[in-house]
């Protein structure tokens, strides 16, 4: 008898984050069935083509059919209709779940349109800037952080198999409050996506500097900014949307240190500005020494 956390996964969205689910499950828990849609033709005809799935489904109901475990994944604000979409043909003990990178505004949304089904809400902190049915792959999730946002008095043997299923696939758990995800992963991701796009687009505005110059001399930090700018426009118009409290909260921060920041060099206060410097340079090492990124030089990229 396997011991597969469960027996049918349907997965809704097949981009980045679906594919790569359906690939993971493939690999590494082959005894889990997995059933996929998109609403996109074209994007089933390729997630087909690669196999991101057992079996590519024609509707959303048919990909649901039978599956005790539902994953959305699918841009924040489309989460509503998606569910709705599959409510018909969903198992009455079917668990749903997601990939958001919000979870308070996404938890609301799918129980307000699965309001009979338990939904335990999960956020893959894994990604790159690709998006669609080719920028896949099975090793996406390993050794990354898979934070699990349960609600209060949720099954705690349902939130085990979500755990299980995450941890066959290769991430590392953690289990945390929605609100409290939603505020950490507003400093750590979607300010830093914010800020990239706004020194991208203020680049590209700048009319003494031609685009050709901008190019030409990228190799320094602004061309690390423009991998995370290149990032699909519709889930991260969603995210800031979806997270907007937490996302202005920490904006506010911000937006203060960056003042504080302009003082010195305009004072020329340059003890300042290297403890600065030092400090964030420490958050740096910590972050390659828990694994999250590697240090090898031009961030191992070849």
């Amino acid at each position: 008898m396997s011991d597969a956390p469960f027996r049918k996964v349907a997965i809704i969205g097949l981009g980045l984050q679906g594919g790569s689910i359906g690939l993971a499950l493939r690999e590494h828990a082959p005894a889990i069935a997995t059933t996929g849609y998109d609403r996109n033709p074209d994007t089933r005809a390729r997630a087909a083509e690669r196999g991101l799935v057992g079996h590519v489904a024609g509707t959303a109901a048919e990909a649901v059919a039978n599956a005790d475990l539902v994953i959305f994944c699918v841009p924040p604000m489309a989460m509503g209709d998606a569910a709705r979409e599959c409510a018909p043909a969903l198992a009455p003990d079917a668990l749903i779940s997601d990939v958001g990178s919000s979870k308070v505004s996404v938890a609301r949304a799918l129980g307000e349109a699965l309001p009979h089904h338990l939904v335990i809400p999960a956020h893959p902190v894994a990604g790159t800037e690709n998006s669609g049915p080719d920028a896949g792959f099975a090793s996406l999730f390993q050794g990354r952080w898979c934070i699990i946002t349960p609600p209060e008095g949720a099954d705690a043997a349902k939130v085990q198999s979500l755990s299980a299923l995450w941890q066959s696939i290769g991430a590392k758990v953690e289990v945390m409050d929605a609100a409290h995800h939603d505020l950490v992963l507003a400093i750590t991701s979607h300010l830093p996506h914010l800020i990239a796009y706004t020194i991208v687009g203020t680049a590209d505005d700048l009319q003494e500097v031609t685009q050709s110059e901008v190019i030409k001399y990228s190799a320094g930090g602004f061309r690390d900014f423009t991998r995370i700018a290149a990032s699909d426009p519709t889930m991260w118009r969603d995210v800031f949307l979806s997270n907007r409290d937490a996302v202005l909260a920490m904006l506010q921060v911000f937006t203060e240190d960056l003042t504080e920041l302009q003082k010195a060099i305009r004072l020329g206060d340059g003890d300042k500005l290297f403890d600065h410097f030092a400090r964030t340079r420490a958050i740096r090492r910590s972050i390659i020494e828990q694994g999250q990124d590697d240090a090898r030089p031009n961030f191992g990229r070849q």
